[in-house]
């Protein structure tokens, strides 16, 4: 019997995702459509990743927003790091808010404006990330996370869009499969997630490192001030 092929970064994520555990039942949705985009960058906080990262979320903005009436397709972008490989989960919120504030900066001083839709400040239940104009949300990945769901080789950043999550919310969609995430979730960690949390009722930051963040939990950075 022959070697088998070892995939690339990406094929290796997309293969976690369609593992039978595999709790999200939205990214497998996304899986098989199609619809979800990865691309291989640096470490995680190194500040080579910025500009390219900005440019190419900026062009996946563009693509969601025109497609946006004319499909019912959720679209993710992954963003998957080289390293590091062996982090806490401190050590991975760390650089991911560093890089994430490196980005909102380009962002900001190419003259972006924050999404209208969601507010920009941090601690705000309100808050969602935004870049390009456009609202996501955040879910970190890395080989430490504490909960199963949020494991992987390597550091990895999957942007969703707040909007097509919303779009899910007006058509009844989302509860459903937020219900049946949730479930499977508990069905492979044996608990819920703690963080969890209803958008409105406390900041969505608190959810994206993945680590069962401290009650008295901030946002190291404050993405209502400029840079």
């Amino acid at each position: 019997m022959g070697l088998q092929p070892v995939p690339d970064l990406g094929g290796r994520f997309l293969a976690l995702l369609a593992e039978a555990t595999y709790p999200c039942v939205g990214a497998k949705s996304a899986l098989a459509r199609g619809s979800i985009e990865t691309h291989e960058f640096g470490a995680l906080g190194d500040s080579g990743n910025d500009r390219p990262m900005l440019d190419d979320l900026s062009r996946f903005v563009a693509m969601i927003e025109a497609s946006a009436c004319n499909e019912d397709i959720v679209h993710s972008y992954v963003a998957l790091f080289s390293g590091p490989g062996d982090m806490s989960e401190l050590r991975f919120e760390s650089l991911m808010w560093a890089q994430l504030w490196r980005i909102h900066k380009l962002d900001i001083l190419a003259g972006n404006p924050p999404a209208d839709d969601v507010n920009s400040d941090s601690d705000s239940p309100l808050f969602s990330l935004s870049i390009a104009g456009h609202p996501f949300f955040a879910i970190g990945l890395h080989a430490n996370a504490s909960r199963l769901a949020r494991r992987f080789t390597n550091p990895v950043l999957v942007f969703n869009s707040h909007r097509q999550f919303e779009k899910l919310r007006k058509d009844g969609r989302f509860k459903k499969i937020q219900a049946a995430t949730r479930a499977r979730d508990i069905a492979l960690q044996g608990s819920r997630n703690p963080n969890l949390a209803e958008f409105g009722e406390a900041s969505e930051a608190r959810q994206y490192s993945g680590r069962e963040v401290e009650a008295n939990w901030t946002c190291p950075f404050h993405f209502k001030e400029k840079p």
